[in-house]
């Protein structure tokens, strides 16, 4: 009998029904996924205004990977041109298509709905896709509280159509109560306040950081490359970025991560980022060595790094670099932990060495005594093989872009004058309850870039 499945080719949402016991083969959980779908209703907005189409491509990148039965679209406004960064494509139907989504006029009855800009549904459950300034969520349909999306910070729309995204998946997978039922959103300006109350502190974007050191090119890295092609560079070939990542994109990186495609399996990661860049004016420098404690920045190279690896080791070292500023991202795993998220700043009160030490040797559960991996073993699957799919974590790619949202958000707001973050943590279930602690920090002098 041959082996239906294999750590790289597994899906990784797959994998919460195979570690959780609802599904007993991979085949069940790849079933379960197909029967999740979502309807997307778009109003006359989305022919001309960036932010409403970031949401929109977003919100069906994200969605398709974890909603196989499809991500239906109605409402595109006819001849509507792509204005967005996040598309090359000429119109804003073929973006959509492009990324994943089904164009029609006639979707299911019978699927969970969202709408972005003015669009309407009878169906429910509707979530209005809405965000202002540093803001961005969402509410019910005929909710009172929706935001006034005429403006906002380009990240805005695009951390509204993540958290859009984990709803309707725990509607779908019937996991969480309040999914369908409630408003749900993040103040990126101040996380843990809440995000439906105006707050008049929020600062238009002017600068944007010049210089990045990226780490890591996976779910969180390219989440993070997705954030940065939005922000609204007037010069970005003036903009650097060095991408590091030692890795080839597998099959397994198209249910995770927002820039892996399945044409591209086998690529390595960095190339396929750099490229994504590239087209839209980055300068970008590739660095395909693992990090760790041997890696040394020059003096010409950027002094700030975005980090979103999983590997405790690398990440005990990202202090010894000669980075002055470093944001790091990281995930939660397994199917009770892997909506968490959590966010570090260094230099901070405790170092990089404190917090990650005590993981290197840690050791997760093993989900290797569920039907799912049994009947893997049945079926010839050797111990090692057998280890190394129950190793892998459980993965969504919208609790990577929310990540990103707050990691990134916190290079634009420390050149804004806002409070700096030494940590964020929290879970997209309760993102009203994440918990937040500020410190003392220089003025962001890592260099910076005007805004359009």
């Amino acid at each position: 009998m041959s082996i239906p499945i294999d750590h790289t080719e597994l899906h990784r949402t797959a994998k919460y029904f195979m570690d959780n016991g609802r599904a007993s083969t991979h085949e069940e959980a790849i079933a379960i996924l197909k029967s999740f779908g979502l309807v997307v209703h778009v109003g006359p907005e989305l022919a001309t205004s960036a932010l409403h189409q970031a949401a929109l491509l977003t919100l069906v990148n994200l969605a398709r990977r974890t909603l196989l039965n499809g991500v239906h679209v109605c409402g595109i406004p006819k001849g509507a041109a792509c204005v967005s960064k996040l598309s090359r494509a000429s119109s804003l139907a073929d973006a959509v298509t492009e990324l994943g989504g089904t164009i029609t006029s006639s979707p299911p009855a019978d699927w969970p709905q969202a709408m972005i800009g003015s669009a309407a549904t009878a169906i429910r459950p509707a979530w209005r896709v809405t965000w202002e300034g540093w803001r961005g969520g969402v509410v019910m349909a005929g909710h009172p509280a929706k935001l006034d999306e005429t403006s906002g910070m380009e990240l805005a729309p695009m951390l509204a159509a993540a958290v859009c995204a984990a709803e309707a998946f725990a509607f779908c997978a019937g996991d969480h109560l309040l999914a369908g039922r409630r408003a749900h959103g993040l103040s990126l300006w101040r996380p843990g306040q809440d995000w439906l109350i105006s707050d008049h502190s929020e600062p238009r974007l002017a600068y944007l950081p010049s210089s990045l050191w990226i780490i890591g090119l996976g779910n969180l890295g390219q989440a993070f490359a997705w954030l940065l092609s939005a922000l609204p560079y007037c010069e970005p070939q003036k903009a650097t970025l060095v991408l590091q990542d030692f890795d080839r994109i597998a099959a397994s990186n198209d249910s995770t991560s927002p820039l892996s495609f399945r044409k591209d399996i086998g690529r390595r990661k960095g190339r396929v980022v750099s490229d994504w860049l590239e087209e839209r004016g980055f300068q970008t420098f590739v660095e395909e060595r693992r990090f760790g404690g041997w890696i040394r920045r020059s003096p010409d190279e950027p002094r700030v790094a975005l980090c979103g690896v999983d590997n405790a080791l690398a990440r005990t070292a990202l202090e010894e670099a000669g980075f002055d500023l470093v944001v790091e991202a990281g995930l939660g795993a397994g199917p009770e932990a892997f909506r968490s998220l959590a966010v570090h700043t260094f230099p901070a009160t405790r170092t990089a060495k404190e917090i990650w030490s005590r993981q290197i040797s840690d050791r997760a559960v093993s989900p290797e005594s569920m039907p799912a991996y049994q009947q893997l073993k049945k079926a010839g699957m050797d111990a090692c093989g057998l280890a190394q799919l129950a190793s892998r974590t459980v993965g969504v790619p919208f609790v990577g872009l929310i990540a990103g949202c707050l990691a990134v958000s916190e290079l634009l707001r420390r050149l804004h004058g806002g409070i700096a973050l030494e940590y964020a943590a929290g879970s997209v279930f309760a993102l009203d309850d994440i918990e937040c602690g500020s410190i003392e920090a220089e003025v962001y002098a890592f260099g910076h870039l005007p805004r359009t």
